[in-house]
């Protein structure tokens, strides 16, 4: 394929942004190469893989990954048996720690099988290696101590004898027999050893062996006697230290050079991974989609958009070539979009068969060109004596050589530069070629002839790009099927030229230009008829959508409306709840003062708190009457102590605790509450209804003395069972350690104590719990047992 396309189309310039966009220099030069799918089938599976790595991105965001640069050289020359440096080691760390980044990246959304997946399954993660070499090679030329206890121990050594040295030689210094023969009173380092500055006139004064002297030769550097010895022990302890950095560089080598060829696979996984990741973010920079490719040679492209454009600026526009026509005549004005839109279409055709995501609509259809023949822009040349038109005249005798079947031509000002008359007909002329050879067409032109001609030739239609004639703008919109106005004489007069003078300029025009003008004006009305006609085909399709759009928000508001009551009638049944459940504690309270009364005898104590229990019964089964009475049930025939019932009358779920007495009254507790029921006013609960889950009461006003108690501080469990209790009681321990609470209240109430001494045993062998003690005066008392968290 002829590659020259690449610079005219400017897709030179979509790669150079791409390799921006990539990780690691090889993979920069695979962007730099990148070549066309050869197929139909290969461009779909190169769009598909942009798009799921594009998919992916959006999804889950950038995954770890670092640029890592000779990892290939680097494992080959371990593989040999060579001892790589501590700075290739971390390179090899580096690949590492992307493999494992990639990996974990593509797992961190569920997905089913994508096109990607066998890149992502090559990987193979060394996180144990990784991690050695990480924590062992601080930098290129540094090693940790605790890469070894070998090397921990060695360099312990060598600091240790570091202090002795300077202990030594500070000693020398700080003398003051010795230190006024020294040059200035520092330690230095000469060939590995520590000396001291001694003037050279005092030489002799200072016993040691001399390893250098200044330049002048006024100072010279003397190892003293005193610490030869413990230098040549340093000297011995590096050497043995080199040698264990070179053992440790030797060991991760070998493991380096066993990985492969697995780490080579995952490697040149990692780079086609990097080279999609470039592709994806290219394509969110230009919202960019994945077109379909077509089997035929024909494209189709919905609201495509120029990427090197500026979105806010550009115009979309929809070209289509090869299925109703396989040419298409572009006319208008200079600077109307022209040019654009031919190179709009070969350059999206050419990102697509490149592997890149399209800036177009997703309904766009793309084309697996063959070759690529363009003709866009001057090709005068003065070195080769060329001028306009024979620029244009030699590219187009290259482009009339490799045009056939699966090529598309972009001929940009076909036949200009010469002779109008001659310019047309040539122009006409190699159009007719090109056809004839079997290549999809685009060409803009100037030319009368030309429009003529697309109107007359089955198979080529005309297009033009709109020109605001008041502004003098392009508005850069393609219309297909109607030809162009050049609208010379309305911009020359826009811009100065005196009027006479284009009328004078009309009056040259010949009769046919005159009749073609006079029909691209009709045409210019009927586009404006028809646009005014579209314009109010879209308004009423609005409006529809509207009245759409304004009825589903109604029905949103119905639905809101509805769960607003619904939970308005919760919470007042819930109200309703608490106000009964209150009355039954003051009854209760009531009934046990009657009971403690010493001065009523224990007959006028029972008939009180009969009158009370009936009343006050009355009064909260009148309460609880707002639910639904069935009309008919089938009442029970006989209950067993523990059956869930439902009390018929008030449709309410209770439980049996003690069998039909001789009046076939059965005792039933419904909540907190027990009462008697007859038997033939039970019916079996539904197989749709179910005991609704206690939740936690959290406060009374008979228990609930100390105002400043919070009622996260507290735990009802009348009415309870054992079971049931101790379940909320561990809820509520978590509940207050998870929110800092030092004390904690648990109403258990009084009764036969049975539920109170569960509560305080399990309370014993609970780990969160400091301590406990029944309440005080003012606290619910023997009712209440107050807990104290660790």
């Amino acid at each position: 394929m002829d590659t020259a396309y690449k610079t005219t189309l400017e897709l030179d310039k979509i790669i150079a942004r791409a390799v921006q966009l990539c990780a690691c220099q090889e993979t920069k030069e695979m962007m730099r190469g990148l070549e066309p799918c050869a197929t139909p089938e290969d461009e779909r599976f190169a769009l598909s893989q942009t798009n799921a790595v594009n998919s992916l991105l959006i999804k889950n965001g950038s995954p770890r990954f670092g640029r890592v640069s000779e990892v290939r050289r680097i494992t080959a020359h371990a593989q040999k048996g060579g001892i790589l440096s501590m700075g290739e080691l971390l390179e090899i760390a580096a690949t590492l720690r992307n493999f494992a980044g990639l990996s974990q990246w593509y797992g961190l959304s569920e997905h089913e099988m994508l096109p990607t997946d066998d890149l992502f399954y090559a990987l193979a993660p060394q996180p144990v290696l990784e991690k050695q070499i990480s924590e062992s090679i601080l930098s290129p030329e540094e090693m940790a101590d605790t890469a070894s206890v070998t090397l921990h121990d060695l360099r312990r050594k060598i600091r240790q004898t570091e202090d002795s040295i300077r202990t030594k030689l500070d000693n020398i210094i700080k003398n003051s027999t010795t230190n006024k023969f020294l040059q200035d009173a520092v330690v230095s380092l000469r060939n590995g050893r520590y000396v001291v500055p001694v003037r050279a006139e005092y030489r002799g004064e200072v016993g040691g062996v001399i390893h250098d002297v200044s330049s002048t030769g006024a100072t010279i550097f003397v190892e003293p006697t005193a610490v030869v010895e413990a230098n040549a022990r340093i000297m011995q302890l590096r050497a043995q230290e080199q040698e264990e950095i070179t053992r440790i560089l030797s060991a991760f080598s070998a493991q380096v050079g066993s990985l492969e060829p697995q780490f080579s696979y995952s490697y040149e996984a990692m780079l086609q991974i990097d080279l999609l990741l470039a592709k994806a973010r290219l394509a969110v920079e230009q919202n960019a989609f994945m077109p379909t490719v077509s089997d035929t040679v024909y494209f189709r492209l919905n609201r495509a958009r120029h990427p090197l454009i500026d979105k806010k600026q550009v115009v979309p526009v929809d070209i289509a070539l090869g299925e109703e026509y396989d040419t298409l005549v572009i006319t208008g004005p200079n600077t109307g979009g022209k040019t654009v839109s031919i190179k709009t279409a070969g350059l999206l055709n050419a990102m697509a068969q490149h592997g890149f995501l399209i800036p177009a609509h997703e309904s766009s259809v793309v084309c697996n060109f063959r070759e690529y023949l363009v003709d866009i822009g001057d090709e005068q040349s003065i070195e080769q004596s060329l001028s306009t038109f024979s620029g244009h005249m030699k590219r187009i005798s290259g482009i009339l050589q490799l045009a056939g079947h699966g090529t598309l031509t972009l001929i940009d000002e076909l036949g200009a530069g010469t002779d109008p008359a001659e310019g047309a007909a040539l122009a006409v002329s190699i159009l007719e070629q090109l056809r004839r050879q079997g290549s999809l067409l685009m060409a803009t032109t100037h030319y009368a002839e030309l429009k003529v001609y697309a109107l007359e030739t089955p198979g080529v239609v005309n297009a033009s790009c709109e020109f605001n004639v008041e502004t003098l703008m392009p508005t850069y919109k393609l219309s297909v099927g109607v030809p162009g106005k050049s609208n010379a004489f309305l911009i020359s007069a826009k811009l100065g030229i005196p009027q006479e003078i284009i009328d004078a300029a009309r009056n040259h025009m010949s009769n046919d230009d005159k009749r073609l003008d006079s029909v691209l004006a009709q045409l210019d009305d009927l586009k404006l008829q028809l646009k005014g006609a579209q314009d109010e085909a879209e308004k009423a399709r609005y409006e529809a959508e509207h009245a759409l759009e304004s009825a589903e928000k109604k029905r949103e508001e119905l639905i809101e409306q509805g769960k607003r009551e619904l939970e308005d009638a919760r919470r007042q049944a819930h109200e309703l709840m608490q106000q009964v459940q209150n009355e039954a504690y003051n009854l209760t309270d009531e009934l046990r003062r009657i009971q403690k009364d010493e001065k009523t005898s224990a007959a006028q104590r029972a008939v009180r708190a009969r009158e009370i229990a009936r009343k006050d019964t009355e009064t909260l089964l009148k309460r609880t009457d707002a639910k639904p009475v069935p009309k008919k049930f089938v009442p029970l025939k006989e209950v067993q102590i523990g059956q869930e019932v439902v009390i018929a009358e008030l449709n309410q779920l209770a439980t049996v605790t003690a069998r039909p007495d001789r009046d076939g009254m059965v005792e039933v507790r419904a909540g907190i509450m027990k009462t008697k029921v007859p038997l033939t006013g039970l019916r079996a609960p539904d197989k749709m209804e179910k005991r609704p889950q206690r939740e936690p009461r959290r406060s009374s006003t008979r228990v609930q003395l100390d105002k400043n108690r919070k009622t996260s501080m507290e735990l009802n469990l009348l009415g309870y069972t054992v079971e049931e209790a101790l379940a909320e009681v561990d809820k509520f321990l978590d509940s207050g350690m998870l929110r800092g609470q030092q004390t904690l209240y648990i109403i258990h109430g009084n009764g036969t104590g049975a539920l109170r001494s569960a509560i305080q045993k399990h309370l014993r062998t609970h780990k969160a719990v400091k301590s406990f003690r029944l309440g005080r005066y003012g606290e619910g008392e023997s009712g209440v047992t107050v807990v104290e968290l660790k």
